[in-house]
């Protein structure tokens, strides 16, 4: 993760470029972050959609999986049960 300030950015897009590829490259506008250079390839990760337990269930030959559900075994977890 890294900060630019706009002139930063302005200035050198091509580091800011390098740098996403590491991870998020948050650019500032007067100290205040304003907005978030990712790789396509982190875009991409984050805005797929994601199937829902729901979806999951409801596709064939689910019915001939095998599932025995764990137990809750941090007192602190089992509290939120």
């Amino acid at each position: 993760m890294s900060t630019l300030t706009s002139r930063e950015f302005n200035q050198d897009t091509g580091r800011a470029k390098k740098e996403a590829l590491t991870g998020p490259v948050y650019i500032t506008d007067r100290g205040k972050p304003s907005h978030v250079l990712l790789s396509y390839e982190e875009y991409k990760a984050m805005t797929e959609k994601k199937a829902t337990i729901g979806e999951l269930l409801s596709m064939d030959g689910v019915e001939d999986i095998e599932f025995t559900p764990g137990q809750v075994t941090d007192k602190a977890a089992a509290a939120e049960f």
